[in-house]
């Protein structure tokens, strides 16, 4: 891989995966692309590569690529704020966005992989297999899903691999603002000295996965023995309860939960992804559990800042 393209590539999860590959092969000629709605460039601070600054879904950008090579695409870029609620926009950045990609792609004969989401599935009260997509609760998680639909259009044509991420927690999430996952807002409120306020009675749980799995992951789904698209996340559900005793382990606080009721009707109130499939396609697995990868962030991120 010496020629590489990473959309969205100041984002959270864009620029973690940006920094691992300039430390892992450092010959390689890499391209972010960037519109920095949601990011910044202090993300990216380091980076010795070159930058686009374009949404993704404007075909504009695209004339960079003339008489270039690019051996794989890594698409993160999208509107990834669930409370957005402008349907017009979510579908037409995140899908034809898409679009662009794969049709590069296409052109220059290199693998993509892409960001999907676990919120393609929907409430599910079981550890969540592939097949279970298409049920969303959300415009965002509804373009994944058409994401997911156009992806197979263009499987005889290119490798395309799509991670359909659950709850990605970690550093450089910052940026993401009150989209910052609740490992990391909980973190800040504690830190500050205050309860950690989560819904009655804590009892709910996702799949919270560190950060660094997910790039791991991401650096390898090319080689998944054929175009696919595999959950993931630690296979492994955690409570919010759970979520707080990892916190108060890592800060070395003694701060007890401050319940309140939970005024969201579409809540997903479990997530648990089936890794299965996932490990017959590449042999990953995460190295972190949820509980290790909230001691690594804290101590090694959140209190070194």
């Amino acid at each position: 891989m010496k020629d590489i393209l990473v959309t969205g590539g100041s984002g959270f999860i864009g620029s973690n995966i940006v920094l691992e590959l300039q430390s892992r092969f450092p010959e390689a000629r890499i391209t972010v692309l960037e519109d920095f709605r949601s990011s910044c460039f202090k993300n990216l601070l380091g980076f010795k590569g070159d930058l686009l600054a374009y949404d993704c879904s404007d075909r504009a950008w695209m004339n960079w690529a003339k008489g270039k090579k690019l051996d794989i695409i890594y698409h993160m870029a999208a509107i990834t704020d669930t409370t957005i609620l402008d349907e017009q926009k979510m579908m037409f950045d995140n899908v034809e966005g898409f679009r662009n990609v794969l049709d590069l792609a296409v052109e220059k004969k290199a693998a993509v992989v892409y960001a999907s989401s676990a919120a393609t599935y929907g409430s599910i009260d079981r550890p969540i297999k592939e097949s279970d997509a298409g049920h969303p609760n959300n415009i965002y998680g509804y373009s994944k899903w058409i994401m997911d639909q156009l992806a197979p259009s263009y499987y005889d044509k290119t490798k395309v691999v799509g991670l359909r991420f659950f709850n990605v927690f970690g550093p450089r999430e910052y940026y993401k603002g009150h989209a910052a996952s609740m490992i990391y807002q909980l973190a800040l409120k504690m830190m500050e000295g205050h309860r950690p306020r989560i819904f009655k009675w804590g009892e709910q749980k996702r799949d919270h996965i560190y950060v660094k799995d997910v790039v791991t992951a991401t650096l390898m789904a090319h080689k998944a023995k054929v175009s696919t698209v595999m959950n993931l996340g630690t296979g492994q559900a955690t409570s919010f309860n759970e979520i707080v005793d990892a916190l108060n382990e890592a800060l070395g606080t003694n701060h007890k939960p401050d319940y309140f009721d939970n005024p969201y009707s579409f809540y997903q109130n479990f997530t648990q992804a089936d890794m299965s499939h996932h490990e017959k396609m590449t042999g990953f697995r995460c190295r972190y559990t949820t509980r290790e990868g909230i001691l690594d962030y804290v101590r090694n991120y959140l209190l070194k800042k």
